[in-house]
C-alpha cells in the first residue's frame, strides 16, 4: 500500500523539505519541495554556537514545514547535519523545535550524512553497478564517500563548507589578497586525509550533489551563453567548466561585481566563492575529468531510510546496515563476541517476554541488540572501568552508521551501565535525556545485566528464558544447553544483577531453571 512521507534536511545553510509517496518497490514520486534559507552556521568562524537569529529562523521554516506536511497526511522526520552537530547549544533548536513546531530533530554522524545522501543518489541515477565516488558540498562541511553496489567502501566528513569557509577566508566586504590562496592552501591540506581511501578503492564515475555544485553548472552554461538546463540530474560538469567559473568568480568578488554573474541565485552570492573553491580542490585532488550531477541528496536518502525503518528492513531486529556496522565494531575490539552474541540473544528473549510490562517496541529492541553486542567493546581500552571505556568507544568510533546521534547515545548508554552503578541523577549524559529514553535505558540495561549473568561462564549454558508471573513476582524460567548442564553460577549471577530490572520494571524477579518457581 502506497505510503506518504516527509523528510526534511535541516542544514547548515538551508532547510530542505520533501514530500513523497511510494511507488512501486522502494521508489517514490514527490509530491512537493520546499527550501528555506537560515543560515544556521552564519556568525561564527568555528560553527560552536548557533545564533539566536538563526535558531528563530530554523524553528519558523520547520512550523511551516510541519504544516505543509501535515496538510498530506504525511509523517515528518527531520535530521540535521554540521552546524547543528558541532553547536554546543544544539539542545536550545532541537527543544524549540520540538514544542513550538512539533519536529523532533534527529542529529546524524557525518559518517552517516554521507550514507544517507548515497542512499538519495542511488535513487536519482543509474550508477548502482559502478564504483563512484561521491561529493557534496554543504554549508559547513562536505561528504566524500566511495561506494558500489549499495556498499559503502570508505567515507568521510571534512570541514568544508560554503558558509564555514566564507566566515573564515571571506568575510569582509573586500577581497583580501591572499584570502584565495589561503583558502586553496587549506582546502588541500583538510582533502589529504581521503587520499588514501582514493587510492585504495579507486572509482570510476564521480557524481556532485547540494546546491553548490548544481550553482557552478548553472554559472558555468551562464558564463558559456548556453540556455538554462530543465533539469540538472545526470548533467556532467567537466572540470575545465568549474576552473573556468572559480576565475569569474574571483574576479567579480574582486571588481565588486558578483551579483552580476549570469544564472547565480542572490541568496548564495554571498558563499559561491568558497564553495566554487572547494569543489574546485575535489576535482584536482582526485584527478576528476568531470561531475555527473544528482538532484537527490540528504533529504531523499532520508525518506529512503525511513521508508526502511517503518517496513522493519530485511531483519525482523536490527536494519541490516546498521547491525553489520554494529558486528564490525564488536569483532574489532571484543576479544570473546561469540559471548556477545549469545547474550544478545538472551537479552532480546528477555526483552520480548516481558513486553507486556515495559511496552516498547522494535526500534527500542534494536538498540537494546546492539548495546548488548558492544557491552564489551571497552575491553580493548582496558579491564578496569571496560563499561565506561564501552561508552566512549561506541560514542567515538566511525564505524556505526545506520543510527542517529541520538540513537547511538541510547546504544552507548546501555552499554555503559551493562554493571556496576545504576542510572543516576549526578551522571550528566543521563540527566541529559528525555524521560522516555531514561526508561528505554533503564529497562535495557537492567534487561542486559540478567542476560550477562546468563552466561557468567562463557559456556553458553543457557538455551533460553522465558516469563511469567507469579504471586507478584516476575519469574524468569531458564532452560539448559543441555540437561546435564550446571546452572548454579549463571542462577547466582542473574539473580545478583537483577535489581535494575526489578526497579525498571516495578516488579520482584525471581530467576529458576524450567519448573515452577522456588
Amino acid at each position: 500500500m502506497p505510503e506518504t512521507l516527509a523528510a526534511v534536511d535541516v542544514g547548515t545553510n538551508s532547510l530542505h523539505l520533501v514530500v513523497a509517496r511510494t511507488t512501486d518497490g522502494d521508489r517514490f514520486d514527490v509530491i512537493t519541495r520546499e527550501k528555506e534559507m537560515v543560515r544556521l552556521g552564519s556568525g561564527s568562524t568555528d560553527m560552536k554556537e548557533l545564533s539566536a537569529a538563526a535558531i528563530d529562523r530554523a524553528v519558523a521554516a520547520l512550523r511551516r514545514f510541519r504544516q505543509i506536511a501535515d496538510s498530506h497526511d504525511a509523517p515528518l522526520r527531520a535530521v540535521a547535519t554540521s552546524a547543528v552537530r558541532e553547536a554546543l547549544n544544539r539542545g536550545v533548536l532541537l527543544r524549540r523545535a520540538r514544542s513550538e513546531a512539533g519536529v523532533e530533530i534527529e542529529v546524524v554522524s557525518g559518517i552517516e550524512e554521507a550514507r544517507l545522501i548515497h542512499l538519495g543518489v542511488l535513487q536519482a541515477l543509474e550508477v548502482y553497478d559502478r564504483r563512484l565516488l561521491l561529493c557534496d558540498i554543504g554549508g559547513g562541511s562536505t561528504e566524500l564517500l566511495i561506494g558500489e553496489q549499495g556498499e559503502v567502501l570508505a567515507s568521510a566528513s571534512v570541514k568544508l563548507g560554503a558558509v564555514r569557509l566564507t566566515n573564515r577566508f571571506f568575510g569582509g566586504d573586500r577581497l583580501h589578497p591572499s584570502a584565495v590562496d589561503s583558502c586553496r592552501r587549506h582546502i588541500q591540506e583538510v582533502l589529504a586525509s581521503f587520499d588514501r581511501a582514493a587510492g585504495t578503492f579507486g572509482f570510476e564515475l564521480a557524481i556532485g550533489s547540494s546546491g553548490t555544485v548544481e550553482q557552478v553548472l548553472r554559472l558555468a552554461r551562464g558564463l558559456a551563453g548556453e540556455e538554462p538546463l530543465r533539469t540538472l540530474n545526470g548533467a556532467v560538469l567537466r572540470r575545465k567548466q568549474v576552473s573556468t567559473v572559480v576565475d569569474a568568480v574571483i574576479a567579480a568578488r574582486h571588481d565588486g561585481t558578483t551579483a552580476e554573474l549570469p544564472d547565480l541565485d542572490p541568496k548564495r552570492s554571498d558563499i559561491i566563492l568558497a564553495g566554487s573553491l572547494v569543489l574546485e580542490g575535489v576535482v584536482k585532488r582526485f584527478g576528476v575529468k568531470e561531475l555527473v550531477l544528482s538532484e537527490y541528496a540528504l533529504r531523499e536518502g532520508v525518506f529512503l531510510d525511513t521508508l526502511s525503518r517503518r517496513r522493519g528492513g530485511s531483519l525482523p531486529h536490527l536494519r541490516d546496515v546498521a547491525r553489520r556496522s554494529v558486528i564490525d565494531l564488536m569483532r574489532a575490539c571484543d576479544e570473546d563476541p561469540g559471548h556477545s552474541e549469545h547474550v544478545a540473544h538472551i537479552a532480546l528473549e528477555l526483552f520480548d517476554a516481558t513486553a507486556d510490562r515495559h511496552g516498547l517496541g522494535s526500534e527500542q529492541r534494536a538498540l537494546l541488540e546492539a548495546g548488548a553486542l558492544l557491552a564489551n567493546v571497552g575491553l580493548f581500552i582496558s579491564h578496569s572501568q571496560h563499561h565506561k571505556h564501552a561508552y566512549y568507544v561506541i560514542r567515538n568510533s566511525d564505524r556505526l552508521v545506520g543510527f542517529t546521534d541520538g540513537e547511538i547515545e541510547l546504544v552507548a548508554l546501555i552499554a555503559r551501565y551493562h554493571r556496576r552503578s545504576a542510572p543516576k541523577a549526578s551522571h550528566v549524559e543521563w540527566s541529559a535525556l528525555e524521560a522516555d529514553d531514561q526508561e528505554l535505558v533503564r529497562v535495557a540495561a537492567g534487561v542486559l545485566r540478567v542476560a550477562i549473568g546468563l552466561d557468567r561462564s562463557h559456556r553458553q549454558a543457557v538455551a533460553s528464558v522465558q516469563a511469567s508471573a507469579v504471586d507478584g513476582t516476575l519469574v524468569l524460567r531458564v532452560t539448559p544447553t543441555h540437561p546435564e548442564d550446571d546452572l548454579s553460577l549463571e542462577l547466582y549471577a542473574a539473580r545478583e544483577r537483577s535489581g535494575l530490572l526489578a526497579d525498571a520494571l516495578g516488579v520482584p524477579v525471581q530467576v529458576v531453571v524450567g519448573g515452577p518457581p522456588a
